[in-house]
């Protein structure tokens, strides 16, 4: 059979660009195919755009406590239009270098949408076709509205929230996964009143429960109102006014309604069916440990296979994906140990086993954990609380958890997530030497544990 690429890449986000690359690297006459904007959802409408406004966000912080260290700041004012225009310079930036960094890889750019045909034909929107001796499918998750209720057309995604014509004064945001909190987090300090509605008694359901809590009450302080518990059941349109039934029978008067109650995998009217890929239930590609789908030609990597939906997993599965077909370099993904962290301010750092799993998997446990103010807030007279907690074997003292709440957790987490995987121990953790002063110097100076958590008989 002849095949015009050895590899087509559908989706050209973080994912299937590393894989495009990195396959064009061994060798490989490689396509990828983007309908909207090279970068996909980290580098367009995700972690990208959102790091931005989360740093944005925190001025509001920074102009307030400057006082405290003898500055004096006058008057100050946001300007949400210049943050819209400075972010999108940004990510047109990043997406064009992305772009170039495809061409220079002798990877070629096919600027519209793909459809499989069968196990090797791909058909773009722009009227041509090709064969691929392998196809990789990248192309990510999108967010649903959820719950499916009278008015939820009324409400927009994380997709819409970055551009917004108009800042919104008053914002109910729904959902308490990454998206929602962090938001909740973001527009709070620029200015706006956010209510945070949620199923659960608490945001950040699969989080430790010592973060979840503390991050709670810290979104309170910053001024979100939490409505757990409550979700909305009818949604009017009244002007430039939404108005919200709520579950809880206590109505709101919104701007701007944010739904972030989960995303699905993007694998509609791609033509997996005709080509005869397996779908799990919830859309997402079922793949094995290299990313094969059931069809010997087609493969899949991201979070259009709904595994751990983080931007650094899919860039690695792109690049194990390529090593393996490509390189002669079998490999698969090691997912045990994966940090993540969340934008949040105060921001969460957290990597391993959270207490509940530990308890769960390995019975005995001990844990250690410390809170204290950050040195800043001395000065400051901010409110502000950090949060650390290791999690350890109760007999062999390896660390199975480490989980943070405070200024520059997620950098900590990084790093930490190597020592875990590496194996370390408490007794590795307390004979390292401290740095002072830091916060991170607490996570070796933690002696003696505050619980002993053992198995009931």
């Amino acid at each position: 059979m002849t095949f015009d690429y050895d590899l087509i890449v559908v989706g050209a986000g973080s994912g299937g660009v590393r894989a495009a690359r990195v396959a064009a690297s061994h060798g490989a006459k490689v396509a990828i195919a983007e309908e909207f904007r090279v970068g996909g959802t980290c580098v367009i409408r995700g972690c990208v755009p959102k790091k931005l406004y989360v740093l944005a966000s925190r001025f509001h912080d920074d102009f307030q406590d400057a006082a405290g260290f003898g500055w004096r700041v006058g008057d100050v004012s946001f300007d949400w239009p210049a943050l819209v225009a400075a972010k999108e310079k940004e990510i047109t930036r990043l997406s064009d270098l992305y772009a170039e960094t495809l061409a220079s890889s002798g990877v070629e750019l096919i600027r519209a949408r793909a459809t499989l045909t069968d196990p090797n034909g791909v058909r773009f929107s722009n009227g041509r076709s090709a064969r691929a001796r392998y196809i990789l499918i990248a192309t990510g998750g999108a967010p649903v509205l959820a719950p499916h209720i009278p008015g939820i057309e009324f409400g927009i995604s994380s997709n819409e929230i970055f551009d917004l014509p108009k800042f919104p004064q008053r914002l109910l945001i729904v959902g308490a996964g990454y998206i929602a909190v962090e938001f909740a987090s973001v527009f709070a300090r620029l200015g706006a009143k956010v209510h945070l509605a949620y199923r659960a008694d608490l945001p950040l359901r699969g989080f430790d429960d010592d973060l979840r809590s503390r991050l709670c009450e810290a979104l309170k302080t910053a001024g979100v109102a939490h409505r757990a518990g409550a979700l909305p059941t009818r949604i009017t349109k009244n002007a430039d006014v939404l108005a919200v039934e709520m579950s809880d029978g206590a109505p709101l008067e919104v701007d701007c309604l944010l739904i972030a109650t989960g995303r699905r995998p993007m694998t509609q009217n791609l033509g997996l069916e005709a080509a005869g890929v397996e779908l799990r239930e919830n859309g997402a590609v079922a793949v094995d440990e290299r990313s094969r789908s059931n069809v010997e030609s087609i493969y899949a990597v991201g979070d259009v296979t709904d595994r751990i939906n983080l931007t650094p997993v899919a860039i690695r599965e792109g690049q194990c994906f390529a090593d393996s077909v490509f390189g002669a370099t079998p490999t698969t993904v090691d997912y045990e140990c994966t940090p993540s962290a969340v934008f949040t301010t105060p921001e969460i750092g957290t990597v391993g086993l959270t207490e509940a799993e530990a308890l769960a998997q390995h019975g005995a446990i001990d844990i250690y954990e410390t809170q204290f103010r950050p040195m800043r807030a001395t000065l400051s007279g901010r409110g502000e609380r950090v949060y650390m907690k290791l999690i350890v074997h109760g007999s062999n003292g390896r660390v199975l958890g480490a989980h943070i709440l405070g200024p520059e957790a997620g950098e900590m987490a990084q790093l930490i997530a190597v020592a875990l995987r590496m194996g370390a121990t408490k007794n590795d953790f307390d004979a390292t030497m401290a740095v002072h002063p830091t916060m991170a110097e607490e996570l070796v100076t933690m002696r003696a544990p505050s619980r002993l958590l053992r198995p009931q008989i």
